[in-house]
């Protein structure tokens, strides 16, 4: 008796196990799978409004690839924290906090309004940059962000040093 009990016992942990595994796979495949979606989704509305902020500063400094301000130490990129390591990163958390003051403003939707998928309309001449007299409270307001952040890159000095930080080692407020 005490036998048939123990190999109960026995097959019951191991279906118990063999369920835990299984949910804890299946969770595995709807996180990879939300992730996905969010990428998609965050990918799909992304690029044009970020493709904006990137020509503006192009316009501003030419030969500077823009994709070199993407993770400049604690601020530029996505999220910040911290002090900032210099006038450049200074720079990117003017513009963090511009974003956010502008998706407070009374004109300007919670989700259709966000900052960095919000398009506008601008223009580049001869280093400088100027948003349109026909863009709405929201799109003036992300478009002055930005060409603000343009102008004070372009006034900044770049160090490789800051590129890439740990923010948990280097980005403590």
């Amino acid at each position: 008796m005490f036998y048939l009990f123990n190999l109960y016992l026995t097959r019951l942990i191991s279906l118990i196990k063999n369920l835990f595994q299984e949910r804890q796979d299946n969770m595995q495949k709807y996180r990879r799978l939300f992730r996905s979606l969010s990428y998609a989704a965050h990918s799909s509305l992304q690029p044009q409004a970020l493709w904006q902020f990137g020509r503006m500063i192009t316009c501003t400094q030419p030969d500077v690839n823009p994709f070199m301000y993407n993770n400049y130490g604690c601020w530029c990129g996505l999220g910040g924290t911290g002090t900032p390591r210099d006038d450049l990163d200074r720079c990117c958390e003017v513009h963090d906090l511009c974003y956010q003051a502008s998706r407070h403003l009374p004109e300007c939707r919670p989700i259709i309004d966000v900052p960095y998928i919000k398009v506008y309309i601008f223009s580049c001449t001869n280093g400088q940059v100027s948003c349109s007299a026909s863009n709405n409270v929201c799109q003036a307001s992300v478009c002055e962000c930005d060409r603000v952040a343009a102008n004070c890159f372009a006034q900044s000095t770049y160090n490789p040093e800051n590129n890439n930080l740990d923010p948990k080692t280097h980005c403590i407020t």
